[in-house]
């Protein structure tokens, strides 16, 4: 029982040291697959996954969680919405020759 236990768990400790290689150095598998019938390319499928950590995609230049609107927080959405906002709100009162916060009487 004692063996059992110390094979367990030097498993356990290679396989930690495995992710965190991958993560740290990033993997990348690729593929294509094609179906076509009597030389008419029916589907074509292009398989692209790429497993890294955070800071590793990040340096590579990977971004893309950060600007999508379907992972963005509600936060992040209003404060965009809001910045927008008020970018709009200045190039109105600079075409009505409104000073920026003074209102019209």
């Amino acid at each position: 029982m004692e063996d059992r236990r110390m094979e367990h768990s030097v498993q356990a400790v290679a396989l930690a040291d495995i992710l965190d290689r991958v993560l740290d150095k990033g993997v990348v598998i690729a593929g294509d697959v094609m179906v076509s019938l009597v030389g008419v390319e029916l589907l074509n499928i292009r398989l692209r996954l790429l497993i890294a950590s955070v800071d590793k995609a990040v340096e590579m230049g990977i971004n893309w969680w950060q600007s999508d609107p379907f992972l963005a927080t509600q936060e992040r959405q209003r404060d965009e919405q809001n910045a927008a906002l008020q970018e709009r709100i200045q190039r109105l009162e600079k075409l009505l020759g409104q000073p920026a916060g003074q209102e019209r009487e």
